[in-house]
């Protein structure tokens, strides 16, 4: 595609929702009320529902969908991907056929942005230049911030096939898509040995050790270990070790819905088979390689590893992270692994696991430290079998947005009128995900 990119400038008018909000949306705000009898829980959904339609959705000539994940005029393939999540579960209402060409439009657009640039993991709206950075090193008009995450390319597959499997459509599924797919798994599998075939580098003009790669912009010194390799995190902060555990269970994940569409859908078994034995591989990596002894809480999950003997142990609230393995990773909630690990994150002994007069919760090194993330609490929610505790959480969404009615990217645990981020969608869905779980509605 070069630089032609994926759309022409011209904006046709975005579905806007209207009756979706008055009509299925209202509906289920109403249940909400009725099942939790608190007005205030509704109406926290049904705002960040509608601010999501009309404030950060647009749908261009081609058909497909533009998704901006708040206050940066940008799409991350991650966060676009994830603020649909508590859509999802309306295709079956009386709107699903409009929903379903939003979300189909937004796969497309991705598929498209991943053509453009596979390495890339935000994108412009149109080929206007602009970037996080304007110094990066990065030419590309459609590029707004060339940080490799491996996320970037599980998410749209993800997606894409949570679309499929609910609705059973396959327009999507064209053949530049199909290309897409190879690629896909091709990278994912030069990057197990990033030193010896990676093209990629990333150099920041930067004091911010996160904000770059070390090694004129190779990363950190690694092994071998049959994961993937990633530059940084879903925060977007570098890895401090470059096999990171969530998100190559994540990718392992992606790649065996990857390997159904190949099959199912592009009767295509050579890719089906690339896909499973590149899932397979990298999974191993990880039993090998990312799990570790504790000593209070046994055998679990690293959250980084280099390879060479080195590991990290924490958790960072954005996802995937080792919390929402259930969510992303294709770990049952009760795998022995799995619970050990999440004792440690929910625990004084995660750096990065904070509590305060006001909360407890994950945070990440890429907000400030005492700072707990509403998007970290909405994913201890979704992966414990315990309503109480679900609804305890969502309590506590509910009495920490700083007095703004709306998530945010984090809180102060001691004042939650300290926040980042006044306007973050990505927050605002995995609420009403919670909240929609929480009261068994949806699909």
């Amino acid at each position: 595609m070069g630089n032609e990119g994926p759309a022409s400038k011209e904006i046709v008018a975005a579905w806007d929702g209207r009756e979706f909000l008055k009509g299925p949306l209202l509906e289920c705000a109403e249940l909400i009320e009725t099942i939790t009898g608190d007005p205030e829980l509704a109406s926290i959904f049904h705002e960040g529902m509608r601010n999501t339609l009309e404030t950060t959705l647009s749908r261009e000539a081609d058909g497909t969908t533009f998704v901006i994940t708040g206050d940066i005029p940008a799409m991350w393939l991650r966060d676009s991907s994830a603020q649909m999540l508590p859509f999802l579960r309306f295709l079956d209402s009386s709107d699903g056929p409009a929903l379903y060409e939003l979300l189909a439009g937004l796969s497309k657009r991705q598929f498209q942005y991943v053509a453009q640039d596979s390495y890339a993991n935000a994108f412009n709206q149109e080929a206007n230049g602009a970037s996080y950075d304007p110094e990066d090193c990065c030419d590309d008009p459609w590029v707004w911030e060339r940080k490799y995450e491996v996320d970037s390319l599980a998410f749209p597959l993800w997606l894409a096939h949570t679309v499929w499997r609910r609705t059973t459509r396959t327009d999507v599924f064209d053949e530049a898509v199909h290309g897409v797919l190879r690629t896909i798994v091709n990278q994912l599998r030069l990057e197990q040995d990033h030193e010896k075939n990676s093209p990629y580098s990333f150099v920041r003009n930067t004091d911010l050790p996160s904000e770059t790669l070390q090694r004129g912009g190779k990363g950190p010194a690694l092994g071998i270990t049959g994961m993937t390799w990633a530059g940084f995190r879903p925060s977007d902060d570098a890895c401090v070790y470059s096999f990171n555990v969530p998100v190559n269970l994540f990718a392992a994940q992606a790649l065996r819905q990857l390997a159904e569409i190949a099959a199912e859908i592009y009767d295509d078994g050579q890719l089906a088979s690339d896909a499973a034995s590149l899932a397979a591989e990298i999974a191993a990596g990880v039993a090998e390689f990312g799990v570790i002894h504790h000593p209070l809480h046994g055998d679990m999950y690293a959250y980084e590893v280099d390879g060479l003997g080195n590991t990290l142990l924490m958790d960072d609230a954005n996802m995937p992270s080792l919390l929402s393995l259930p969510l992303t990773g294709g770990i049952d909630q009760d795998d022995p692994l799995y619970l050990a690990t999440r004792a440690f994150i929910l625990s004084g002994e995660n750096p990065y696991y904070y509590r305060g007069s006001h909360a407890a919760g994950i945070g990440s090194p890429h907000t400030p430290s005492g700072y707990i993330w509403p998007i970290g609490l909405a994913v201890q929610g979704l992966t414990t079998p315990e309503k109480t505790e679900k609804l305890r959480l969502l309590q506590l969404l509910r009495d920490t947005t700083g007095g703004t009615g709306a998530m945010h990217e984090g809180f102060d645990v001691d004042n939650p009128a300290r926040f980042t981020r006044p306007w973050f969608s990505w927050a605002n869905s995995m609420f009403a995900e919670l909240l929609l779980d929480y009261c068994d509605l949806g699909n």
